[in-house]
């Protein structure tokens, strides 16, 4: 969702969080990753604006910071 918020293609979100195509393919397969593989992803979607918040179930949102 956050990439796609973001009209981002996997190579686009590969060589901004400067890792492999397949670790993001990966990710969104829900395969484990190391904890920096993971972090590095989730600081480069809220560099590009995504915000990650959970609603009033619980449940994971993505949110694209409106830009001023």
């Amino acid at each position: 969702m956050a990439r796609a918020a973001l009209e981002w293609g996997v190579r686009d979100l590969a060589g901004k969080a400067k890792v492999s195509i397949d670790t993001v393919t990966r990710l969104e397969g829900g395969k484990e990753l190391k904890e920096r593989t993971v972090d590095a992803i989730r600081h480069t979607f809220e560099a590009a604006g995504i915000e990650f918040i959970n609603d009033e179930r619980g449940e994971g949102v993505v949110k694209l910071k409106p830009t001023p």
